[in-house]
């Protein structure tokens, strides 16, 4: 029998009865930044909704909640998704969210024995955003956000080549210095020796640059520079409920998002 979409996408297991549920509230059938607060859910066996993949009228909860208008809830209003609702709390941007949950799931060692992890931890997911996400996305909308692609693709190239070269490289090498400092923990983490929602987020962040640039990843990969970054990934990629995550439908597939695949723009 066919599994609905709903059962899919959306965790249903029991959750405390004092807890109001986690909605997640972002662009349907993409990862993209909603991404790393799924993996949060999903590595936790956190219960949540995915809300425009798993109900219909999805798309109007998101649009009502980034539409150009003052908001009336109690809350700013949002300039884009992701956004997250717990309860009353509706709050957007990622690392704002990803602030929020870590706490919470676990994914921050407790603030009574490290009361600066939370800030450390932050530190190391906004830099794996902003060189495998943010400037991995201007490769190919090098000039504007809001142009084609093929308007752009001669710049795309070159800042794609420029990225390639030297932005990638860069970023890996900070990831596997953080990997070998005392901070780790022992190296298999990148903070404190667990399992932190920067974990989390820079298996995302490499996962997509490898689908986007999967030649000049490979390359990176042989090189053997970055042992501890790609040996990380591949834990992260085999624990159990993220094994099941990934070969489930909940994982949405890559597309006109983020990370995008053209073959011009990766690595000769």
């Amino acid at each position: 029998m066919t599994s609905s979409p709903a059962s899919k996408r959306a965790r249903t297991t029991a959750s405390s009865s004092t807890s109001p549920p986690y909605e997640l509230i972002y662009w349907p059938t993409i990862p993209g930044r909603g991404e790393p607060i799924r993996l949060c859910f999903e590595a936790t066996s956190t219960p949540y909704t995915d809300v425009t993949n798993t109900q219909k009228d999805g798309m109007k909860t998101l649009l009502d909640l980034i539409s150009p208008s003052p908001s009336s809830t109690g809350n700013p209003p949002h300039f884009a998704p992701p956004i997250l609702r717990h309860g009353d709390l509706i709050i957007s941007q990622l690392p704002n969210i990803l602030l929020y949950l870590g706490p919470r799931l676990g994914l921050v060692p407790p603030e009574s024995e490290h009361p600066t992890a939370l800030h450390h931890i932050n530190q190391l997911a906004l830099t794996a955003l902003d060189g495998f996400c943010n400037e991995a996305h201007d490769t190919h909308h090098p000039i504007a956000v809001g142009a084609y692609y093929e308007d752009q693709k001669e710049a795309a190239k070159a800042r794609s080549k420029d990225y390639l070269a030297n932005r990638l490289p860069k970023f890996l090498t900070y990831f596997e210095n953080a990997l070998k400092s005392d901070s780790s923990g022992g190296g298999e983490y990148l903070y404190g020796g667990q399992l932190t929602y920067a974990d989390l987020v820079l298996f995302q962040c490499l996962d997509g640059v490898s689908f986007a640039f999967p030649k000049a990843v490979e390359k990176a990969r042989a090189s053997g520079e970055y042992e501890k970054v790609w040996s990380l990934y591949e834990r992260i990629k085999v624990k159990e409920e993220i094994k099941e995550y990934l070969g489930s439908d909940r994982r949405m597939p890559y597309g006109n998002g983020i990370w995008r695949h053209y073959e011009e723009l990766d690595d000769e």
